[in-house]
């Protein structure tokens, strides 16, 4: 069984479709009803997940199919109980087997669910293989004051696990000290900065277009020490779910971009069609999937501890809450403002945030403000009059 993703020959509905998963059995024709669920989530349904999540659900779902194959198993198996079902087993191998992570597992398991939930409404099987339970959460964001304390009920197949609530893994300050006096490219460097001093995702900073890059010096209204407004826009740049958001570049960060515009990325540029992203890898080309993890994973091997990009952007929102927090005069609200800046469709995946930082002894999160200032060598006060 294999799984491999289409081309721009791939026509579907009279449209090109490039990058949908295939799921293919021995014989190379479409691994049936894997397939058919797919194209129906994919490609059919009135509300189109995002492209980019094509390869996630695709892959998620081969797992699960390709453990069905290699063990003899089928889909709609028959079984006694519920306990026996061929979910269950393929859950308890990841979690006793391979020792996967429980919100890894559950991960996948939802892609199942869906599949079954599907299939059941197809009358391609009697029952499922799990049971539907209803979950109530509360303090959940609603209306636009973003007041707190609504709920929701959801669905929540029985098979899934058990989670904890992990705490985001940051670095501290003299951690993003260390790693970015160790980092000897320009590229590697703005990279690094992009995600630890704005928050931006991965494939965001390694997508951020020239474009929004200029000499802050020509903008009279502009100051440094300040933060300026950048809309990220999808148009020019890949976004999670295609949301523009304004983030704030620090004025020295838009200072060190501009100069590698003038001094460094032109002698990269080697194709004939110059890419649209800032930064370039030594080869002139534009940074790839995985670039950024691979030259953040490289760069804790050189300095001795783990960094990976989600850890700089957690390092973002965590110092940045603190800076906030510790600076009533400041006319934000820390939340939404972090909110805002990460780009998060609710509040609620930020308190995971703050809910690091009620953690912290005081004195501990005061050493970490007060190095995260120092490193960047920013004033509160001139740091939020954004301009």
């Amino acid at each position: 069984m294999r799984l491999v993703f289409t081309t721009e020959q791939f026509i579907y509905a009279g449209r090109p479709r490039p990058d949908f998963p295939l799921i293919l059995s021995d014989d190379m024709t479409p691994a049936e009803p894997f397939h058919k669920y797919l194209r129906h989530l994919l490609l059919d349904s009135g509300k189109a997940l995002d492209i980019k999540t094509w390869e996630n659900y695709g892959r998620n779902l081969w797992d699960f199919a390709s453990f069905l194959h290699v063990n003899g198993f089928t889909w709609n198996e028959s079984f006694r109980s519920v306990g026996e079902s061929v979910v269950r087993v393929y859950r308890d191998w990841q979690a006793f087997d391979l020792k996967l992570d429980p919100s890894t597992i559950n991960h996948r398991l939802r892609i199942v669910a869906g599949f079954y939930n599907w299939a059941l409404e197809r009358h391609m099987l009697e029952r499922l293989p799990f049971r539907n339970s209803d979950v109530t959460a509360g303090g959940i964001e609603h209306d636009l004051a973003h007041v707190m304390g609504g709920s929701q009920t959801v669905s929540r197949p029985d098979v899934l696990l058990d989670e904890w609530e992990k705490e985001p893994v940051f670095l501290t300050a003299e951690e993003l000290k260390i790693a970015r006096n160790a980092i000897r490219s320009t590229s590697h460097r703005l990279l690094f900065d992009l995600m630890a001093r704005v928050g931006l995702r991965s494939v965001e900073a390694r997508t951020f277009p020239l474009a929004y890059v200029y000499d802050p010096a020509t903008r009279p209204h502009l100051k440094p020490g300040t933060l300026i407004d950048v809309t990220l826009d999808p148009r020019h740049m890949e976004i999670k779910f295609d949301k523009r958001r304004v983030v704030h570049i620090p004025y020295s960060l838009m200072e060190d971009m501009h100069a590698y515009t003038r001094f460094e990325r032109n002698r990269r540029v080697k194709c004939e069609r110059e890419p649209d992203s800032l930064l370039l890898t030594v080869h002139g080309n534009a940074y790839d999937k995985g670039s950024a993890h691979k030259v953040m994973s490289d760069l804790g091997r050189k300095v001795g501890f783990s960094i990976h990009p989600l850890m700089l952007r957690h390092s973002y929102a965590i110092h940045t809450l603190l800076l906030l927090r510790a600076n009533p005069k400041i006319q934000l609200e820390p939340l939404m403002y972090v909110r805002d800046r990460l780009g998060h469709a609710s509040v609620q995946t930020t308190m995971v945030y703050l809910q690091q930082i009620e953690r912290l002894v005081g004195a501990e999160a005061l050493a970490l403000m007060d190095e995260f200032d120092r490193l960047y060598d920013v004033t509160p006060a001139l740091w939020f009059a954004v301009a």
